[in-house]
């Protein structure tokens, strides 16, 4: 079913990072052979594959397989080590892990040819096989998200250069991958990050210069970027926001808007008659409606009951809420109501002040958001695998942090996406981000990169505290009221424009931006592209073959960091 209430704790569970047991370096022995009788020496481009050892109490080591077949000596690592050699590594070859053994890494020179060739094999844009699942175990709330994919390629920020050999370390394979999976292992210099200066408000006087002959509106994109970059004064919203929601057209004259908000009145009152003419009777013998209806008025009671529109227990208010969601249950029959659209219409409802205006509005708004609603929860998974797209682009460090807090799926932003920040900013900023993102400036996903930006803001917090995963939880829980919404507009500008200064900015993460047209989904559920990270130019798909068994579409998915201590004792 569809749970969009707060997640809760279920302290029930001790999770594997509550307890870390350190173990002190092995005194070694003198060897008793010369260490020459041990040494060996390989071309790169006679190897065919590394093996790595599983993880455990022993120390980590490597095993080099050469083209002919035979395998080198082991390399044993007493004090960790074996992710900066496959980092230096992946400097001259390419590494994917194989579809059959995660902990099999396969190795390719970097030549063009075969690198296509390799892509082939490894199956690595085979949109079938984009469910390369590996759970995350002891997270409470990845079951109810299931299925993300981490994103495993690493970018290197210009604001926090690296020295030479000191790069993010190359991510490890997960410790228990019950389905085959790849990882491809590549580097993309970030520039410095622009400054941002968010504009006033457009007000009355600047509206009315956009109105010309007939009460059209003319230079709309000169007018939608003005309302990206300062919003819009509170008297003009009631008027915006019905073009903003696709209520009005840009392009309609006063006339027919006229015409049209007589024909929509029609249609709100005949929809809300199906519902108001049914009786007592006839609703406690149609489950679906009565369900609706308790469901409604539960949501309806709690519902921004601060706010003077709707306080007070016989408010108008109320009424006209659980009127207008009843209402869109016969409009939108297939999806009804579903906990979390009352946060929707309120803000609605508050600036437009009037039932019908409010209820088609709302309607524009659901269109941009109905498949956050939906059973499947695809999109909100979808937008889950976008969101970390993006921020590992952005900050692979604080993604390896929450990886190894258990908390790299991200669902502790699952209710950011779900109702677009609407618990998380004082209402009044509710109304500017919303308007702000309505504009659909400057890409179709500029809600996730307000997600981006509030993580910015509080990655400091995060990872120098010291922070498990209910502690993160706790803390963006606890965010609530606490954000400007200028701030984070201003600083979610600012990444955007970080990232599409990028001239190697991978191909799937300039489909997030709407930087280019996404790819058409090979199958009816909305998909990410597999690779967590595409070449900046998307490659075709080879046909899936004939021994690989459709799979359904799992989005995007977390492979958990590997703990240190495979590697030995560090420190």
């Amino acid at each position: 079913g569809n749970q969009t209430q707060e997640p809760t704790f279920d302290p029930g569970y001790e999770p594997d990072w509550a307890v870390i047991s350190t173990v002190r370096p092995r005194a070694r022995a003198e060897p008793s052979s010369p260490r020459g009788s041990w040494a060996f020496s390989v071309s790169l481009g006679e190897l065919k594959s590394i093996r790595r050892s599983k993880p455990g109490l022993s120390w980590a080591y490597l095993v080099l397989v050469t083209q002919a077949g035979g395998s080198l000596p082991a390399l044993h690592f007493h004090r960790g080590g074996t992710r900066a050699l496959l980092r230096v590594l992946s400097r001259y070859l390419l590494l994917a892990s194989s579809p059959q053994d995660s902990r099999l890494y396969l190795v390719f020179p970097h030549d063009s040819s075969a690198l296509s060739s390799s892509f082939h094999q490894l199956q690595l844009f085979d949109q079938d096989s984009s469910n390369v699942v590996s759970r995350f175990l002891q997270d409470p709330y990845s079951t109810t998200f299931g299925g993300f994919s981490r994103v495993t390629n690493f970018f290197r920020g210009a604001l926090q250069p690296h020295p030479e050999g000191a790069s993010p370390d190359l991510p490890p394979p997960p410790e228990d991958e019950p389905e085959p999976g790849f990882e491809v292992i590549s580097c993309v210099e970030l520039g410095p990050r622009p400054a941002v200066e968010r504009a006033p408000p457009v007000t009355e006087e600047d509206w009315s210069r956009h109105v010309g002959p007939e009460g059209r509106l003319q230079q709309v994109p000169a007018l939608k970027a003005r309302i990206f970059s300062g919003g819009l004064s509170p008297g003009l919203r009631r008027e915006a926001w019905k073009f903003l929601l696709g209520y009005l057209s840009w392009e309609g004259s006063a006339e027919e808007h006229k015409a049209h908000v007589r024909k929509k009145t029609d249609e709100y009152f005949r929809m809300k008659l199906q519902w108001k003419s049914v009786s007592p009777e006839q609703e406690r013998r149609n489950s679906l409606l009565h369900g609706y209806r308790s469901l409604i008025e539960r949501d309806v009671s709690r519902t921004d009951r601060t706010n003077k529109f709707y306080e007070g227990p016989q408010n108008p208010g109320l009424g006209l809420l659980s009127d207008i969601l009843l209402t869109y249950c016969m409009y939108h029959f297939d999806l009804g109501y579903v906990q979390g659209m009352s946060d929707l219409l309120s803000p609605i409802l508050y600036v437009i002040q009037n039932e019908v205006d409010a209820f088609w509005c709302f309607c524009g708004f659901m269109e941009l958001v109905h498949g956050n609603f939906e059973e499947s929860q695809e999109t909100m998974k979808r937008q889950l695998g976008q969101l970390l797209l993006l921020l590992r682009v952005l900050d692979p460090p604080l993604c390896d942090f929450l990886d190894s807090q258990d908390s790299g799926s991200l669902c502790f932003c699952f209710r950011w996406l779900l109702i677009w920040f609407k618990r998380e900013f004082p209402f009044p900023d509710v109304l500017r981000l919303w308007e702000v993102l309505w504009t659909g400036l400057p890409g179709p996903n500029l809600h996730l990169l307000v997600a981006c930006a509030i993580l910015d803001m509080e990655r400091d917090t995060l990872m120098l505290s010291g922070f498990g995963s209910n502690e993160i939880l706790k803390h963006i829980n606890e965010l609530t009221m606490k954000l400007s919404v200028e701030d984070v507009l201003t600083r979610a500008e600012a990444l955007y424009r970080q990232l599409t200064a990028c001239p190697e900015l991978p191909h799937n993460v300039q489909e997030v931006l709407g930087l280019v047209p996404p790819a058409e989904p090979c199958s009816p559920s909305p998909s990410v592209s597999p690779l967590p990270l595409s070449p900046t130019r998307a490659p075709p798909a080879p046909p899936p073959p004939a021994d690989t068994a459709a799979q359904p579409d799992s989005s995007l998915e977390i492979l958990p960091e590997e703990e240190e201590e495979e590697e030995g004792a560090n420190s």
